[in-house]
């Protein structure tokens, strides 16, 4: 038996199927299957989080609050979100593309259980739709790179992937999981054998993955780099590149026309406006113009790319300069005092050597699988197709370091290396002959089931105590957001409420109340003015909240935010009304016993 690759199986129909007795010619229903056990157990594990509808994010609120907006009326390509910073309200650079399935879903519930019952079916199911997605892209992809039967190990890997399956979890709804899901479908159609249809399918991906937003570029930029890269290898990989082409082009040009925002119709950096519409387009028209080079020499074949590359970015640098720097485009203050304060944000070495390990440890066997894959592949002939793969798993392990919010995506990249350690080193360990081959198997069997295994071990550690102020700070966390704390607003008279900048999503979302200032990055100037007020003298407070129209200040004592404000500013307002100063001009609202927010009248 050789000890390789075996990817001619699946789309060779002059070969059998071995698998065929036990039915994986219809593997999408076993696919399915995994699926839906998943998603029974992804819903009774969450079933309390259901109920009493704790969305995880401020970005899962905005979501819903989003659809809310369209379900009530709102302007198609109008995504301002007038509930907060009124009346003029507040620039959200997303896309409608992720409220549909939320908004279907609500609208054939809301008949028959009300609108409450349709938020939660809607928060509950929609987020595992994508995952459905990716199982089924992962089984593509691995029957086309390993084996037939693999795609049922590469659906279980995807299951293990604990920071990926967060953003596939019931009542994530933010349009992280479809990222993901259309991530691991551009790497189905780098594997695919038919070249049109695997370009055509990479290219619709990542149009659809920047049409709903560009936090996956890096991945999608890899991955087209990988298909050019292909076809300065192997010139019968032209077909590729030009269904790539044309489906990346045209796929934006639809995306741009059906779901950007009034608001990115101009140059902004942040979204598929025009800034990224065009370079796409013209991506597009190089790559299709290179994949009719004729020419039989690899070498100029590669220069011809590297002309077009440079070209590309020259005119881009000389057309969008102001994109050159942070996509967000914020001010050095916004930085100073918001963005850079948001954890997922940093780099995976800052933090906790627990979380690095727990994060990096499948990536990093998802690596070492491709790169043996690729190597294994070359006896058929099929190194072309693994060697890209390889390519995206070892820059996704790169990026993960850069920043820690592309866990998931790294760890989904994965997947397929692992999948083919599995497949292929477990069956034939005990009858192989060849000390080094056996050692070698036990290593990547080993360090597999590590990975795999590594957050539940690291689980197990002794950590250290939780101090008296963390865990009010958690507690804050958890209660303050809670449906019985937000429930006085929903009676209370519609009003502008001045509050934290993380409390402003949840507010809005189940409440009819309205609030400054959201975590968005458009909206720098409403998100200083509450850091403004909260970290200056107090007479500067109430005249900012004076500016927004606030009747009501609303704050959450321990909260994550308000720590930043007490130790950025001792002497500032918050500081002072945190230590139980009273000033004359705010005048305490009751609520229920127990509540754990803090209410005032604003005169």
């Amino acid at each position: 038996m050789r000890d390789t690759i075996d990817a001619g199986l699946p789309d060779d129909p002059g070969r059998p199927r071995p698998f065929d007795r036990w039915g994986f010619d219809h593997w999408v229903r076993w696919q399915t299957l995994i699926w839906v056990a998943a998603a029974v157990f992804l819903v009774v594990n969450r079933w309390a989080a259901i109920t009493w509808y704790s969305l995880p994010d401020t970005d899962d609120n905005m979501r819903m609050a989003q659809v809310h907006a369209l379900l009530n009326g709102q302007g198609w390509y109008d995504l301002r979100q007038y509930k907060l910073n009124p009346p003029a309200g507040f620039d959200i650079h997303w896309s409608r593309l992720v409220d549909l399935p939320l908004a279907a879903i609500e609208l054939v519930v809301r008949p028959f259980a009300g609108q409450g019952l349709a938020e939660r079916t809607a928060a509950a199911i929609a987020p595992m739709l994508p995952l459905w997605v990716a199982m089924v892209a992962m089984g593509l992809a691995v029957r086309r790179l390993v084996a037939p039967g693999s795609f049922a190990i590469g659906a279980l890997l995807i299951l293990c992937c604990q920071t990926a399956m967060l953003m596939f979890s019931p009542l994530r709804v933010d349009h992280h999981g479809w990222q993901l899901a259309l991530l691991v479908l551009t790497i189905a159609g780098l594997a695919d054998r038919d070249t049109l249809r695997g370009g055509l399918t990479m290219g619709l991906s990542s149009a659809a993955s920047l049409t709903i937003g560009l936090e996956l570029m890096p991945f999608l930029v890899i991955a087209g780099g990988a298909i050019v890269l292909r076809w300065v290898w192997d010139r019968a990989e032209a077909t590729r590149l030009r269904g790539y082409a044309l489906a990346l082009g045209g796929g934006c040009a639809l995306g741009y026309a059906g779901f950007t925002s009034y608001a990115s119709s101009v140059a902004r950096c942040d979204v598929l406006s025009p800034v990224w519409l065009s370079t796409m387009v013209a991506a597009g028209v190089l790559a299709f113009t290179l994949s009719y080079l004729t020419v039989t020499d690899a070498r100029i074949r590669l220069a011809s790319v590297a002309i077009g590359g440079i070209a590309l970015a020259a005119l881009f640098a000389l057309t969008w300069p102001q994109c050159l720097g942070r996509p967000e485009q914020i001010s050095p203050e916004l930085a100073t005092k918001w963005f850079d304060n948001i954890r997922e944000a940093k780099p995976l070495y800052t933090q906790p050597w627990t979380v690095f390990a727990a994060v990096v440890a499948l990536p990093v066997v998802g690596v070492l699988g491709s790169i043996w894959a690729a190597w294994q592949a070359r006896a058929h002939g099929r190194f072309g197709a693994w060697a890209p793969v390889a390519l995206v798993a070892m820059v996704s392990l790169l990026l993960v370091l850069w920043q820690t919010r592309q866990g998931p995506a790294a760890q989904l990249m994965a997947v397929p290396g692992a999948t083919a350690l599995a497949w292929h080193f477990v069956p034939r360990l005990r009858n192989r002959a060849s000390l080094l081959v056996r050692t070698i198997g036990i290593i990547a069997v080993l360090g597999l089931g590590a990975s795999l295994a590594m957050p539940n071990l690291l689980a197990e550690l002794p950590s250290k105590p939780v101090s008296p102020r963390s865990k009010a700070i958690g507690r804050a966390n958890a209660r303050c957001t809670t449906l019985p704390a937000m429930a006085p607003f929903t009676k209370m008279p519609v009003t502008t409420i001045f509050t934290f900048v993380d409390l402003g999503p949840r507010l809005i979302n189940v409440t009819p109340q309205r609030a400054v200032a959201g975590p968005y990055h458009r909206n720098g100037e409403a998100i200083l003015d509450v850091h403004h007020a909260f970290d200056g003298a107090p007479e500067a407070a109430q005249a900012i909240m004076r500016k927004h129209g606030a009747t009501l200040l609303l704050t959450c004592p321990n909260m994550s935010e308000s720590t930043i404000y007490r130790a950025r500013s001792p002497n500032g307002f918050y500081s002072r009304l945190a230590q139980g100063e009273r000033f004359v001009w705010l005048e305490p609202m009751p609520l229920p016993n127990g509540s754990p927010l803090m209410l005032w009248r604003i005169r």
